[in-house]
């Protein structure tokens, strides 16, 4: 009796794994989406960091309870790079190496940024950064993406709204650092293209705690009509307060590197009359009602106000686009395939938060300067300008 239930248990185990085993593709479950994020979460950056990890981990949370992308869970492998370009070049190694991440949404700036690039094309990962540099999509690198508007299109669109203001001798003040390297480049380069004269051009380093003597070099500039800061972070918020510790009563410019809510925090009254270049979603409450994007930017805030119960900034909307890229990818596709998600990221056309992406093999920003708003501090809160 015994050795015939045994028979039996044997014969029904038997057919039950051949069933198993003959059970569709689609039956059995999908090896999981790895994403590793490296952002200035804490450190001199992190009012571009903190919001942006915030978001990543809003939407694994709600992809995965919803079942996933294309039937696959996300594993989420999230660093602090405490705005430190050689503690991002160890995360991203560490990323690649040991976690086996097949996409990498980082870093949060130009520096940390660059300092990946040539690990990820080396292993063939594909990366969205959610920096400002132009360097870092020109000249294009086959695996590096950027999900904001370059420092070349923001210094575009306020060298548009100088000449319409009739300012067109301007002073530059810039850090030392890598986007402050970058958004002078693009503010030199630009200039003649624009009918602007740059009269002086004058620098910082990320450490210094004093610019007076800088912007009194500027102010005393023959025939400058304005000043342009192409800082970010703690350097620029001192920048403002000194300039109006100074008195300079010439308008002060920022670029989208700025344009935050904790920034106008940091620097007070400093920070009044200021006027910038950033995407709709800082002034998302102001935007017409008929446009394109405020579908996308009214739920992301919605969503984001309702779990953090507070208003998300101009660089966690840039991680809400990488997230909608990746997913779109890995819909698309089918798979998790580094290749193959790179192949499909850069061929992406989607209304994201910070704008229309429209990316191709030349162009891995996929987004144009008409894209960014000109918005202005007014009684400390942003105000809609164009």
């Amino acid at each position: 009796m015994k050795n015939r239930f045994t028979k039996r248990l044997a014969t029904t185990l038997a057919l039950t794994a051949s069933a198993l085993l003959a059970l569709p593709a689609w039956a059995q479950a999908k090896p999981p989406l790895k994403i590793g994020a490296y952002l200035s979460v804490t450190g001199p950056a992190s009012y571009l960091g903190e919001g942006a990890m915030k978001t990543v981990e809003m939407y694994v949370d709600m992809i995965n309870a919803g079942g996933g992308i294309d039937g696959r869970k996300i594993e989420l492998f999230r660093y602090d790079d405490e705005s430190s370009p050689p503690r991002a070049n160890t995360l991203v190694k560490r990323m690649l190496d040991n976690d086996g991440v097949q996409v990498i949404i980082g870093g949060s700036t130009t520096g940390t940024t660059m300092s990946a690039v040539p690990l990820v094309e080396r292993a063939g990962v594909p990366m969205l950064s959610l920096a400002g540099g132009t360097v870092i999509i020109d000249p294009v690198k086959k695996f590096v993406f950027k999900m904001n508007q370059t420092d070349a299109m923001a210094v575009t669109r306020l060298y548009d709204h100088m000449r319409k203001s009739g300012l067109v001798n301007v002073g530059v003040i810039a850090g030392t650092d890598a986007f402050g390297r970058a958004c002078l480049a693009a503010a030199q380069e630009v200039a003649p293209q624009k009918g602007i004269k740059i009269v002086r051009e004058e620098s910082f380093n990320v450490k210094d705690t004093d610019m007076t003597a800088q912007l009194t070099n500027l102010r005393q500039a023959p025939g400058i009509q304005t000043i342009l800061n192409c800082g970010f972070g703690e350097p620029a918020v001192i920048v403002a307060k000194n300039y109006r510790q100074l008195g300079i009563p010439l308008p002060h410019y920022g670029t989208h590197a700025l344009a935050s809510d904790t920034f106008v925090k940091l620097a007070g009254d400093a920070a009044e009359h200021m006027i910038m270049t950033n995407g709709s979603i800082l002034v998302w409450n102001q935007i017409p009602a008929n446009n394109p994007q405020q579908g996308v930017i009214q739920a992301y805030v919605k969503a984001y106000q309702a779990k953090y119960n507070e208003v998300p900034s101009y660089f966690a909307g840039n991680a809400h686009d990488a997230m909608l890229l990746i997913r779109e990818a890995v819909q698309r596709t089918g798979s998790v395939d580094p290749a193959k998600l790179r192949d499909a990221i850069e061929a992406s056309s989607v209304l994201g938060v910070t704008g229309p992406f429209k990316m191709s093999p030349t162009d891995h920003v996929g987004l144009t300067a008409a894209s960014l708003r000109i918005v202005q501090v007014k009684d400390g809160r942003w105000k809609l300008q164009e």
